[in-house]
């Protein structure tokens, strides 16, 4: 019937008159709800039910600390023949493990045997701990994570080779990123007499696994200080008196001809490829090289330093006699 308003379909349509009041619906509803309830405590989240099911298998067990770099980086030496070098090398060690489940050969008996004989303690965990300590790296059953290196301070390395009997040398390594050669230059500094290896902060290797074992434990005998500004050391260095001699394949003047080498001096050896940088070069009271054939491009940095402080331990010794 026109005008029936309950049949389907219709609409009631709202006139112009008054209306009645919402009875506090409109205000109840932009009132908060308080803070959302954490994702632990909402029964439809995925963490209230991986709370659930942890506390439904007792406590946690205790997780091993995870304080190095995973993967076989600066601070893991991971896999047999690595850890049984490391050990016989003397790398200073924080923790050891060793997998359950481990096959025994000649070789983990070795890393055994050395690591009693240190005191070193191996820390037995499951091969799946192992693998999330070290990064999922290959490592054997067997893994080392090393000591965060603690590097000298340049003036305290500056301090030391001042109060030495001996003339100083100082070694400065102007952006070495192969740690193979820092630890070839370190170990040739400490078998040649230097009073310690200043190396930049930025592009520059640090004192890696790889770095220990190339110096062959040398690290541990002499001082490596790290610069955040290595120029800034340098003038330091030139401002106490000591002479600063860049090598540098194009210079005319040999190593063996430097008059300098008799006295207070820092040995400065530039990167791999570049050699040094322009600003080092500038600071540089001269520039040696090494006479090398022609058949040869250049020398790898650390043999070139390794021959360099011969030289100028030679000439030294000479002075003396």
């Amino acid at each position: 019937m026109p005008g029936n308003s309950q049949r389907k379909g219709a609409v009631r349509r709202k006139g112009k008159g008054n209306t009645a009041g919402s009875g506090g619906r409109v205000r109840r509803g932009l009132e908060g709800k308080g803070p959302t309830p954490k994702a632990e405590d909402r029964p439809y989240h995925v963490a209230y039910k991986a709370k659930k099911a942890a506390n439904q298998q007792g406590p946690a067990r205790p997780s091993i600390p995870r304080t190095g770099r995973p993967g076989s980086g600066p601070e893991w030496v991971v896999g047999r023949n690595a850890v049984l070098e490391a050990l016989l090398t003397e790398i200073p060690i924080r923790n050891a493990y060793v997998a359950a489940v481990a096959e025994r050969d000649d070789r983990l008996r070795d890393i055994l045997k050395i690591a009693a004989g240190r005191g070193t303690a191996l820390l037995e965990v499951t091969r799946a701990e192992l693998d999330r300590l070290t990064g999922g790296a290959i490592h054997q059953g067997v893994a080392l994570q090393l000591p965060a290196f603690e590097y000298a301070h340049p003036d305290d390395l500056l301090a030391a080779a001042l109060d030495s009997n001996d003339e100083p040398l100082i070694v400065a390594l102007d952006s070495i990123t192969d740690p193979r050669n820092l630890g070839a230059i370190v170990r040739s500094a400490a078998a040649f007499g230097a009073h310690g290896v200043l190396i930049p902060e930025r592009r520059s290797a640090g004192m890696t696994a790889a770095a220990w074992k190339t110096s062959a434990g040398a690290a541990a005998h002499i001082p490596i200080a790290r610069a955040t500004n290595l120029n800034r050391s340098l003038r330091a260095y030139a401002a106490a008196g000591l002479m600063l001699i860049g090598l540098d394949g194009s210079a005319k003047t040999s190593i063996s001809d430097v008059a300098a080498a008799s006295g207070p001096m820092v040995l400065v050896v530039g990167s791999e490829g570049a050699g040094l940088s322009r600003l080092v070069r500038e600071l540089c009271d001269s520039l040696a090289s090494i006479p090398i054939s022609k058949s040869v491009e250049s020398l790898n940095a650390g043999v070139a330093a390794g021959i360099a402080l011969y030289e100028i331990s030679r000439q030294r010794v000479g002075e003396l006699d």
